[in-house]
Formats: C-alpha cells, sequence, structure tokens
C-alpha cells in the first residue's frame, strides 16, 4: 500500500468556535495521538484531505504521512476516526494515530465477494453475505484494500468460512476461523403451502351453504 503525503499546520486555539472558524477557512481540525506521546492539535485542509480519501485504495484504512508545515518533522499515522457532516457529506474532524511502519496494526477491511454462486445460477438458490468485513493484523504497507472472495464453487447448501479466505503475504486474520462469511440457501417455497391452504378454506366455505340449507328444511 502506498503512502499518502499531506502537509498540517500546527493549531493552538481550541474550542467550538474556533473550530467553526476553521471550518469557514477551508480547515479541518485534527488531532495527533499514540505512540506514548502527547496529542498534537493540527489542521489540515478539507479539500486535499477529501481528494486523497476519494482517491485512496485503502480508505480510511490508507497510511497518512503528514508533514508538518514550516519544519522537517513528518510521521506516518492512519485514521482512527472521522466525524462527518450527516447532512452535507463534509468531514468535521479527523483523529490521527500514531503509527511505527514496523509494527503490525489492526485494521478491519471489506470482504468483496467474486463470481456467481453455482447453487444461485444453477440450482435457484439464494446467496446470502453473512460477514462483509473481517478484523486483520499486519505491517502498516501489508494492510490489503479488501479480500476478494470467489463463491462460484458454492452449491445449494453449502457455506464458505472466514479460514478459507487466501490472504496476502503477511496479513494475519483475527477472526474465528469458523465465521461464515457467505452461504447458499435453497429457495422457500410458498406458494405451494399458499394453495393449500386456500383449497381449505374453499373446502370449508362449500360445506356451510349445505349446513344452512338443511335447517332451512327442516
Amino acid at each position: 500500500m502506498s503512502e499518502l503525503s499531506i502537509e498540517v499546520q500546527t493549531r493552538a486555539e481550541m474550542g467550538k468556535n474556533a473550530n467553526r472558524r476553521l471550518r469557514a477557512s477551508g480547515q479541518i481540525p485534527a488531532v495527533v495521538y499514540g505512540d506514548d506521546k502527547d496529542p498534537v492539535a493540527i489542521q489540515v485542509e478539507q479539500r486535499k484531505i477529501d481528494e486523497l480519501l476519494r482517491n485512496a485504495e485503502g480508505g480510511e484504512n490508507s497510511v497518512f504521512l503528514l508533514r508538518v508545515e514550516g519544519t522537517k518533522q513528518s510521521r506516518h499515522t492512519m485514521i482512527r476516526e472521522m466525524q462527518v457532516d450527516p447532512i452535507r457529506g463534509h468531514t468535521l474532524h479527523i483523529d490521527f494515530q500514531r503509527i511505527n511502519m514496523a509494527k503490525k496494526v489492526h485494521v478491519t477491511v471489506p470482504v468483496e465477494l467474486e463470481g456467481l454462486a453455482t447453487g444461485v445460477k444453477v440450482q435457484g438458490g439464494i446467496l446470502d453475505f453473512v460477514t462483509r468485513e473481517v478484523e486483520l493484523e499486519c505491517l502498516p504497507a501489508n494492510i490489503p484494500p479488501h479480500l476478494g472472495v470467489d463463491v462460484s464453487g458454492l452449491d445449494v447448501g453449502d457455506h464458505l468460512e472466514a479460514g478459507q479466505i487466501e490472504l496476502p503475504d503477511g496479513v494475519e486474520m483475527l477472526l474465528d476461523p469458523s465465521r461464515v462469511i457467505a452461504s447458499v440457501h435453497a429457495p422457500r417455497i410458498e406458494e405451494a403451502e399458499g394453495e393449500d391452504e386456500d383449497e381449505g378454506l374453499i373446502e370449508a366455505a362449500g360445506a356451510e351453504p349445505e349446513v344452512l340449507k338443511q335447517k332451512a328444511d327442516e
């Protein structure tokens, strides 16, 4: 995974009013923490960070090299929390965590299903995508953007487990190997049951007029 380099500035003003003014000027308040060091308040250009995230292969699991403006200081980080405006979709605040490129990190990576299951294509089954994300441990440079899982060989009644996923070199799965990722179920037969119920109602409805007619004759 390639790192994303971005220039940042340290900030001294804190609080809601200061953050509001910062966002109005096109900057986003952020903080850098971790690695047994004091947190540092910074600000990043909103347009730049949005562009990097939009084009980043690894999304929020991307490695960012933060370079402090006007200095030679830089540090590798990852985004651990990001607040987004639910209406406008603008980024409001970012928490960057310091990382050591020589130490493994825990990340959550999306699963992408590949192929069309035989149980769906030929046998009319239904594919159930059970687990859409998996937890991994690896060096920051080895974080995969996603894990592709081939389900084309699944028949009705088959399932695929986490332990069956082929992992890149240096990547370890943290999920229980027996965790189901995807499965193919037989289609539910509801029409036949519905027809039986309708026939029973028709028979019952057909018997009632005979009873009433018999009482009327008596």
